[in-house]
């Protein structure tokens, strides 16, 4: 037994994917083609959050869900392969680029059908499910994209989910810096306010774990 949540060394890392995630052969080509192919490749998550997602989808039975932030299709890719036949992710992105990389492993995959890519900024997306009368009629959404417009995709996402419904926000723990009283750049400001924001929120309950760079969980009451 621990009070404190142990250290994850390269070693023990190793251990975890092998023993505690079953990560499909397109998703590992996807997330190593990544990595080959771009500098920015630690903004995908790991496969070990992909694993706690996809458990989590299918924990709340989710069919519909929210991604906003694709980067190269990893995390909309996971959470597809845990839907039901009927399942969608309305996946938001601004970046035909690394979206395109995705697209090829939706398709070995056989999740394209169930992966709605919008390419355009993801509040007129989000505003536009709402105008639509989605309030209320998603079960799960994924937060993981540019942190000054963290709020306005959480309210957004929230009007949007069911009572019961889980939010996923990525990148709480920003590397350290959230607890960095040096650190006061824009993004590390945004993200501290939301984290401040979702825990006193009557509306949800919340968990923020230790997992990647942090991953605060709010269930809407």
């Amino acid at each position: 037994m621990s009070s404190f949540t142990l250290e994850l060394t390269e070693t023990l890392h190793d251990y975890l994917l092998e023993h505690g995630t079953r990560e499909s052969r397109v998703a590992a080509e996807l997330r190593a083609e990544t990595r080959a192919a771009t500098r920015w490749h630690p903004m995908q998550i790991s496969p070990e959050q992909g694993a706690f997602m996809q458990w989590l989808v299918r924990l709340i039975g989710a069919r519909r869900t929210i991604e906003v932030g694709t980067f190269t299709g990893y995390s909309a890719l996971v959470v597809a392969e845990a839907l039901p036949i009927d399942g969608r992710v309305i996946a938001c992105d601004i970046s035909t680029e690394w979206t395109a990389m995705g697209r090829p492993f939706w398709e070995r995959a056989g999740v394209a059908d169930k992966i709605d890519l919008r390419l355009r900024p993801a509040v007129e997306t989000l505003d536009e499910l709402v105008a639509d009368g989605g309030a209320g009629g998603y079960d799960f959404a994924f937060i993981d994209a540019d942190k000054a417009n963290y709020d306005a995709y959480y309210e957004r996402c929230l009007t949007l989910l069911r009572q019961g419904g889980v939010i996923g926000i990525d990148n709480v723990l920003w590397g350290g810096r959230v607890a960095n009283e040096d650190a006061n750049d824009e993004d590390t400001r945004a993200i501290r306010a939301l984290n401040r924001k979702v825990h006193g929120d009557q509306r949800v309950h919340v968990s923020m774990l230790p997992v990647g760079d942090g991953l605060t969980l709010a269930v809407k009451n």
